[in-house]
């Protein structure tokens, strides 16, 4: 690897790129669905945190969608003009807005979810069960460190 000689490095290097390459290839096997659905990864993964979590404020759906926080005004705006979602105050803290699904969104992505799921799940089928969960753990370990070390750089 050009100007890079320490094992380790090029290892990482070469596991990234497999990474980045199949999580390319898993959400191409699902963008035909979400494409004739008219919403993107990104409106999805807003309506399916809001459909497992229930209400969230802005700041929290930026931490679990990972986008920044004009992108997700731009989503919601979106999404509420297609009457999947609607901001709200709490009534024990003014000072927040909340995201929460409509009835009409939660029948959109209540239909949709299960067929994407199945989607990924097909994109996945190379894998056993095993490999799958033994995927997952490693995943959330580098994206844990990963995020720390995000969080390092920034200090």
């Amino acid at each position: 690897m050009f100007g890079v000689d320490n094992p380790r490095i090029i290892a990482a290097v070469r596991a990234y790129v497999k990474l980045s390459r199949a999580s390319r290839a898993v959400n191409a096997g699902t963008e035909a669905r979400l494409t004739a659905a008219s919403i993107t990864h990104t409106q999805l993964g807003v309506l399916e945190a809001l459909l497992h979590l229930g209400p969230l404020t802005q700041r929290a759906l930026i931490d679990k969608v990972l986008t920044s926080p004009g992108n997700m005004t731009d989503l919601i705006d979106k999404l509420e003009q297609r009457g999947y979602v609607a901001r709200c105050r709490p009534a024990n803290d003014r000072r927040n807005v909340e995201v929460a699904l409509t009835e009409a969104g939660t029948n959109f992505i209540g239909n949709l979810f299960p067929a994407h799921a199945g989607d990924i799940a097909a994109a996945m089928g190379g894998l056993t069960d095993a490999e799958i969960a033994t995927l997952d753990g490693l995943l959330r370990r580098l994206g844990h460190h990963a995020a720390a070390c995000n969080r390092t750089q920034k200090d």
